[in-house]
């Protein structure tokens, strides 16, 4: 008898245990999915609360769509190559090639990390600029009438930006790997007679492609996102979905539109992050 009443506390444990849930849910829906949900009401519905899919498939077919979505995609790729490309080199110079002082340039790339990207916009603004430092002297110089350097206000200056701002989210994850490289193993190929490019082909670069794959996947998902290098750089004709969003939004207030594009860039950014889950499932990141 005894036992038939002490049966039910461990069940109640376990469902007092479960009741932890509650709070943290609530407080996630109140402050993520419910203005999710209202976007996604605003983008589906009309004030009448009735579906408009015409609208929705006028914004897809709209020229300033395609074109903001061309922009996004050609931006977020080549920007992630370009972090890929110098956060490798960077990676296997500090990692590698051992010089006083590594650690500290390693330290200070670290702290990109933590500045806003509209301060290296505005630095770049300062170097490259049309009345910036290098403009400047190369006008003084050859006694120029025009500034010769104009990259930075395009696309390519945007492309710059973004690289310098998240080359390190490539960098940090890679030095992770090559320290976890087997020296011997380098030592061996180099005592065999491999060159340093097979070496670094085949000892140093597999043992890397789960860091390039979770870093160059971030990057790719944070500049897909990136707001305020393309608005401070204000490269005429660079419109990304972000910058259509917020255009929509508070210049023209088209709301609607704007919710149904911000609809679009979050499947675009959900699709890209299950991807990256995907691929580091498989190679075990």
């Amino acid at each position: 008898m005894a036992d038939a009443v002490a049966l039910p506390a461990p069940m109640t444990r376990r469902v007092s245990g479960r009741l932890w849930i509650v709070p943290p849910t609530a407080l996630l829906a109140l402050l993520f999915f419910y203005p999710l949900a209202l976007i996604a009401r605003q983008a589906f519905l009309d004030d009448s609360g009735v579906a408009n899919v015409a609208e929705f498939a006028r914004v897809l077919h709209a020229r300033f769509f395609l074109n903001a979505l061309i922009n996004t995609i050609t931006i977020s790729v080549a920007a992630t190559a370009g972090c890929l490309i110098v956060g490798l080199v960077l990676g296997l110079i500090l990692a590698l090639v051992p010089f006083p002082g590594s650690g500290v340039i390693a330290r200070l790339i670290d702290t990109f990390i933590a500045l806003p990207t509209f301060l290296v916009t505005l630095a770049f603004t300062f170097l490259y600029g049309s009345a910036g430092m290098l403009n400047a002297g190369l006008m003084e110089m050859f006694s120029l009438q025009a500034p010769p350097v104009d990259f930075l206000y395009s696309t390519w200056g945007v492309i710059l930006a973004e690289v310098t701002v998240y080359s390190p989210f490539v960098l940090r994850p890679l030095l992770a790997a090559f320290s976890l490289v087997d020296r011997s193993q380098i030592e061996a190929a180099s005592v065999l007679g491999a060159r340093p490019f097979r070496i670094v082909r085949q000892v140093i670069l597999p043992a890397a492609v789960p860091a390039l794959i979770a870093g160059g996947s971030l990057c790719l998902l944070l500049t897909v996102n990136e707001f305020g290098i393309v608005l401070f750089i204000g490269a005429k004709g660079v419109i990304t979905l972000p910058l259509l969003i917020y255009s929509k939004a508070i210049q023209e207030s088209a709301y609607q539109v704007a919710c149904i594009i911000a609809v679009i860039n979050i499947v675009l950014s959900l699709g890209l992050f299950s991807l990256y889950r995907f691929a580091a499932g498989r190679l075990g990141v």
